[in-house]
């Protein structure tokens, strides 16, 4: 069933490019992984961005519900959109990574008396792409790491969930995220990473989406990416990775 803690129908400001040609995605062919994955997407309402072959507008959807004993979902468009026969690549976010398949249907008939709602089998196959080249550390429960900063004369603070040699991710409440757009650049952000250990970097905004937390409601995922990294700013990162590391292995 659809999940009870979804807001709105999925907007076109979600949607998610088709993964770029010269790109080397891994592919997903168990079908028990490709349900592992249906599954999550139906549960948490992420976002299905559906690029027709017959269109260049882009269809935004989510799932409605999986079968994993008959190997098929059902997808829930927006009201008053539909899918053209044919070809259509299935693009979003799943968890840290891009999750791409193509399906073929000359009709894409929907459930009877329910418009928004269209039967389909599992893929053969996905493509998945990660996000990050470089492995991300969550930062450790019961701990509370920050990354603090002024853009246009108003401050930021927002609580870091992961660090990775190359960046970090941060949420916060939509009402927080005002301004914090893909591409902008913040300078001097102050990241308190535990007792006494403090880094002050620069970062680029490359990911920003909306999610539903059961615990903390609607939040906004925001993925930095480190710039201008001196020698000693790389040194202070491996430090606070090595650091992670150890508690992981504790």
């Amino acid at each position: 069933m659809p999940n009870d803690f979804r807001k709105g129908p999925p907007r076109l400001a979600d949607a998610v490019e088709p993964i770029a040609a010269g790109s080397k995605p891994h592919e997903m062919v168990e079908p028990e992984d490709i349900a592992d994955a249906l599954a999550i997407l139906a549960e948490n309402g992420d976002a299905i961005s559906i690029y027709p072959s017959s269109s260049t507008e882009v269809v935004m959807a989510r799932l409605a519900s999986v079968d994993r004993e008959r190997y098929r979902f059902v997808i829930q468009l927006n009201e008053g959109t539909y899918l053209p026969p044919g070809d259509a690549t299935f693009v979003t976010w799943l968890r840290s990574a891009k999750l791409q398949f193509k399906l073929h249907d000359p009709h894409w008939n929907s459930l009877a008396e329910q418009p928004t709602l269209i039967p389909a089998e599992f893929p053969d196959k996905c493509l998945v792409l990660n996000r990050r080249a470089a492995a991300r550390l969550e930062t450790p429960l019961g701990t509370y790491h920050t990354a603090s900063f002024v853009l246009n004369g108003k401050p930021y603070e927002m609580q870091l969930y992961d660090f990775s040699a190359g960046g970090i991710g941060m949420r916060c409440a939509p009402r927080d995220a005002v301004g914090l757009h893909v591409g902008r650049k913040l300078q001097r952000v102050r990241l308190e990473m535990g007792p006494q250990r403090v880094i002050i970097c620069d970062l680029e905004i490359r990911l920003s989406r909306h999610y539903r937390s059961f615990l903390l409601g609607e939040q906004v995922q925001i993925g930095c990416q480190f710039t201008n990294v001196a020698p000693h700013l790389r040194a202070e990162i491996d430090q606070v990775l090595e650091q992670l590391n150890g508690n992981r292995r504790r």
